[in-house]
């Protein structure tokens, strides 16, 4: 794992973003795994702002989302669809076509998910896999305990993952409690990762990352066997970490 450490999150956001060009720029039919929720909205207004002013071209690029809510469809201004298409996908020169995101709504959840894990098998994988990082070390919706061989699954969303979600929705009961997520096998499959970690709160998470061992009680500690993890953090969150920063 290589860690770069940056002053804050905008830092973090603008690192990432000119990480991820330096990558289009290199293959324009680069296939991105992209995540959702509050890490990577600053590194996507960087992107769109970039594509704005210096014309970085998305027309070759294909994505693939880390997970939906199970029960909303794509219209939903909460489901993961939305938040993508008002967030990038509809600031930049993308084919729509070549954004993939799993089918929350669909009729049958089960065969959704065996869709997208041959969907991302027909495209050869991931080539840079965004992710960010859990309180709890989940990864895409992987809470802890699930199995390191998991492909694209049915979660059910632990209580504080509820919690955390709940900032979107109007009241809890809205939030939904099970999503469609890729599993921990198939992200693993991806040729390169880029973990964004960000604030206090992800402190914690940082630590228990690096200095603890390789559990499926904790998700993330699985990046350690990947050879290909870059991690891009904040002060706050290497505090005191006992491993070397670039």
């Amino acid at each position: 794992m290589k860690i770069i450490e940056v002053k804050d999150y905008q830092e973090m956001s603008q690192k990432a973003a000119e990480y991820m060009i330096e990558k289009i720029l290199q293959n324009p039919n680069i296939k991105l795994g992209l995540a959702t929720g509050g890490t990577p909205v600053g590194t996507y207004q960087n992107l769109i702002a970039d594509h704005r002013n210096n014309g970085t071209s998305y027309s070759g690029v294909t994505t693939f989302n880390l997970d939906e809510y199970i029960g909303l469809s794509g219209n939903n201004k909460n489901s993961y669809r939305y938040f993508m298409n008002e967030q990038l996908f509809n600031h930049i020169d993308i084919n729509m076509k070549n954004t993939h995101i799993p089918q929350g709504d669909a009729s049958d959840i089960e065969a959704e998910c065996h869709r997208y894990e041959e969907l991302l098998a027909k495209h050869h994988g991931v080539d840079l896999q965004i992710l960010g990082i859990g309180q709890n070390g989940h990864i895409g919706f992987n809470e802890p305990g699930s199995s390191f061989e998991s492909q694209t699954h049915v979660v059910d969303l632990t209580p504080s993952t509820i919690k955390a979600n709940a900032r979107f929705f109007n009241n809890m009961e809205e939030v939904p409690t099970k999503a469609i997520t890729m599993g921990i096998a198939t992200i693993m499959k991806s040729k390169e990762i880029l973990l964004l970690v960000s604030g206090e709160k992800k402190n914690e998470a940082m630590h228990q990352l690096i200095n603890g061992p390789v559990s499926e009680n904790f998700p993330a500690s699985v990046l350690k066997k990947h050879q290909c993890v870059t991690i891009i953090a904040d002060k706050a969150v290497v505090a005191g970490l006992k491993v070397h920063s670039s």
